[in-house]
């Protein structure tokens, strides 16, 4: 089967379930993008990479980078090779320099590690076709790599009560104060406090 690449887009809260991420992946010749929900820690994992933001400690997937690369193991490629059922299935292809082996992994650590391995993402026509849609540049959803982590809080406005919530708890883990002060203050406004 012919590998189609995937670029990360971008992420946004879910409008669909709470606490949750869209994580936006879209093929890299084409228009297809693929919406995956993900975990709130996940999505820290990810804005962090792309954000080139260093945590205070390391998260997990930055251990696991830490381990594999002291054991000269390398992640060569993702591949989210299955959609069954409104989930997603990936795999990482590891080597070592000699033997290539496949580890599955739920998606959005997959695409944590494809950030800090600096490796490309990948999937198949059969998933593109199943679970891509088509997102024109109107769509609000999407928050690209650069608004992630946007220091206007004039943007704060178009967010939820509960997403300014989450907002502040992934700004003040991240040790973001200034930002955390920012949501803060838009909370506060909103309930007259």
């Amino acid at each position: 089967m012919e590998k189609i690449k995937l670029d990360i887009i971008g992420l946004s809260y879910s409008q669909t379930q709470t606490g949750a991420y869209a994580l936006i992946l879209g093929e890299s010749s084409g228009e297809r993008r693929l919406p995956i929900i993900i975990g709130g820690f996940e999505a820290q994992a990810i804005a962090i990479e792309l954000e080139k933001m260093k945590p205070s400690r390391p998260l997990t997937h930055d251990l696991f980078k830490s381990m594999a690369v002291a054991f000269n193991i390398q992640i060569s490629e993702v591949i989210i090779h299955k959609f069954s059922e409104g989930v997603f299935y990936a795999k990482l292809i590891l080597t070592d320099g000699n033997k290539e082996e496949e580890i599955d992994a739920r998606t959005s650590d997959a695409v944590a590690l494809a950030l800090r391995f600096h490796c490309p993402i990948f999937t198949y026509e059969n998933v593109l076709s199943s679970a891509g849609i088509i997102m024109t540049e109107n769509d609000k959803e999407i928050k690209s790599k650069s608004e992630i982590s946007e220091d206007d809080p004039n943007e704060l406005k178009d967010y939820t009560l509960e997403e300014l919530d989450e907002l502040l708890k992934i700004t003040i883990e991240n040790e973001d104060y200034e930002r955390a002060s920012q949501v803060r203050d838009e909370i506060k406004k909103r309930v007259g406090k």
